[in-house]
């Protein structure tokens, strides 16, 4: 069982969100029931799923704008799960959130390395759990006006209308949301030496001085081995 710090704090009054569709894909009920009241009060939908198999049928019906999914269900865990997900055209680009109790750093590499664009472990907050998930929200949707040149430095080419990238005149591979960002910060500013603390932060919008630097690190060499 695990209980989610702050959870009675008043969130309803919050504003600045807003409403998107989120998937939840959780096997504890009372977890299950504190992530979906936290994203209700924000004003988002939620569709629930409590195994692999359920949120797959979801998926295919209904799409949402971001996954938050635990790594700990029955049958298929969450780590297989994204990476169907990454492996299915029209599933790759959606933006997943690991949320679980395995809190260690090779837990961690796992489920970024499968294509997991963040982690929050439990117990967590729930402050902290709406600022993840608007962070990656931000990231990931598009924004009025916003410009959609193709970037290209040396033999890469990046497209922001299919979020691939152009490898010579040969190889062109999809990325996840994430890995789109993280490759076009670091193309823009091709030539600086950018540190993962910066990263986190002019990437994953994080407050300086939190998240995780091995986040960088599984993302870049995700890139790396495409």
């Amino acid at each position: 069982m695990h209980l989610a710090q702050g959870e009675n704090e008043n969130l309803s009054n919050q504003t600045g969100w807003n409403m998107h569709v989120i998937l939840v894909v959780e096997d504890d009920e009372e977890v299950l029931g504190t992530v979906e009241r936290t994203l209700r009060r924000q004003g988002h939908q939620v569709l629930r799923a409590t195994n692999s198999q359920q949120a797959m049928e979801r998926l295919k019906t209904q799409r949402p704008d971001l996954v938050v999914l635990d790594v700990g269900l029955p049958g298929v865990d969450g780590i297989e799960l994204c990476r169907q997900m990454r492996a299915d055209r029209e599933l790759a680009l959606l933006p997943i959130l690991f949320l679980t109790g395995r809190g260690q750093v090779e837990d961690k590499l796992r489920g970024f390395e499968a294509g997991g664009d963040d982690y929050v472990v439990k117990p967590f907050n729930v402050r902290e759990l709406q600022a993840r998930i608007q962070a990656l929200l931000r990231r990931t949707q598009p924004h009025p006006g916003q410009k959609k040149d193709p970037l290209q430095v040396g033999a890469l080419s990046l497209d922001p209308y299919t979020f691939e990238v152009q490898v010579g005149p040969e190889k062109r591979v999809l990325l996840t949301p994430t890995e789109y960002e993280l490759l076009h910060h670091l193309m823009a500013h091709a030539g600086q030496v950018l540190s993962a603390e910066r990263l986190l932060q002019d990437v994953w919008k994080y407050p300086m001085g939190t998240g995780d630097p091995d986040l960088v690190r599984a993302h870049i060499r995700n890139l790396r081995a495409k």
